[in-house]
């Protein structure tokens, strides 16, 4: 299979060098990391081994051309850049795979290539590009797999299901993409949001208002802190009842255990800061949309009171701004 992985961060890196030691014809779409992985390869340092690849490199999609399946490993705040990259590498035959947060992504994809080719993925995995070409994987791995639409190809699905159980990708195929999302955003949400929050936005959530004088703050906290103190530990529940809620409006049947399950999940990740929060920090937009504000309109579609969830939003919309503000 001849694979392109659009997106080399972390998650595009980590399963992209995965697929090339199995032997699967991988190529990166690179830009400032080029020479660095053109010339040395990709370090993966893991809990579960360390392991060094090669992958085929290039700077354009024409490079690379036509492709068996795209994995797409974007921030989503990247997707207006689909028209240009996507095309020199996608055929009639091309599977799409985007392995992104949040909602809206598999639309975007579907409206420029139909939506019978597209698959997405849900990465449940902790992991930290530390330099170019160098990733930390330091828990967790597994890949939810489903069908974009009900045309889409049973076998074609099965077939990247295997690809990637062949590359030592934990990977468990869905039959309710949608259902896979909101099971990922009750984690996601409260954890990147009341993590680049901070302390100040964390007391601004639970107070229900933004402050007057809020000013931008750079020590987001991980996963670990949240969950340290008592006050903080039961916000992260109450943004997690929040968006089950809204997902079983939507007729998702979300199981209530997904609460203590993620809790329980995450106090193995010790201090892991998320994608957001490192994102943040780092001054680089945030994934706001997909990730915070298309869950909260759903829920204030189907009328289930979300006043956590839009506390931290008006939060994170202020802090958007400011470090826009700053960074220019």
């Amino acid at each position: 299979m001849k694979i392109a992985v659009v997106g080399c961060g972390a998650v595009g890196s980590f399963y992209g060098a995965k697929l090339c030691r199995a032997g699967q014809e991988t190529w990166f779409l690179l830009r400032s990391d080029y020479e660095v992985v053109k010339n040395n390869g990709v370090f993966i340092k893991s809990v579960k081994g360390d392991f060094h690849a090669f992958p085929r490199c290039a700077k354009s999609p024409a490079e690379i051309g036509v492709c068996d399946l795209v994995v797409i490993a974007l921030k989503t705040t990247a997707n207006d850049r689909f028209k240009d990259l996507l095309p020199p590498l996608v055929s009639s035959h091309t599977a799409i795979l985007t392995l992104q947060n949040g909602l809206g992504n598999e639309e975007a994809l579907a409206e420029l290539f139909g939506p019978d080719k597209i698959y997405g993925g849900l990465c449940f995995v902790c992991l930290n590009r530390i330099a170019p070409g160098t990733i930390v994987h330091s828990a967790h791995g597994k890949i939810i797999l489903g069908k974009y639409n009900s045309n889409s190809s049973e076998n074609i699905c099965s077939i990247i299901a295997e690809t990637f159980r062949q590359a030592d990708i934990e990977i468990e195929v869905t039959d309710n993409l949608e259902k896979a999302h909101w099971e990922k955003l009750v984690w996601n949400i409260p954890f990147n949001g009341l993590g680049v929050a901070g302390i100040a936005g964390l007391k601004a959530v639970i107070e229900g208002k933004l402050p007057g004088d809020f000013k931008i703050a750079r020590q987001c906290l991980p996963t670990n802190e949240l969950l340290d103190n008592d006050g903080w530990e039961d916000l992260v529940k109450e943004l997690m009842s929040e968006v089950l809620a809204t997902a079983n409006a939507l007729g998702q049947n979300l199981d209530s255990a997904l609460i203590r399950d993620n809790i329980n999940r995450t106090y193995c990740m010790g201090a892991y800061k998320a994608s957001t929060l490192l994102d943040f920090e780092n001054h680089r937009p945030i994934e706001l949309e997909s990730l915070f504000l298309k869950p909260l309109s759903y829920a204030q579609r189907v009328n289930v009171p979300a006043p956590r969830l839009q506390a931290m939003c008006n939060i994170l919309i202020k802090l958007a701004e400011l470090n826009t503000k700053t960074h220019q």
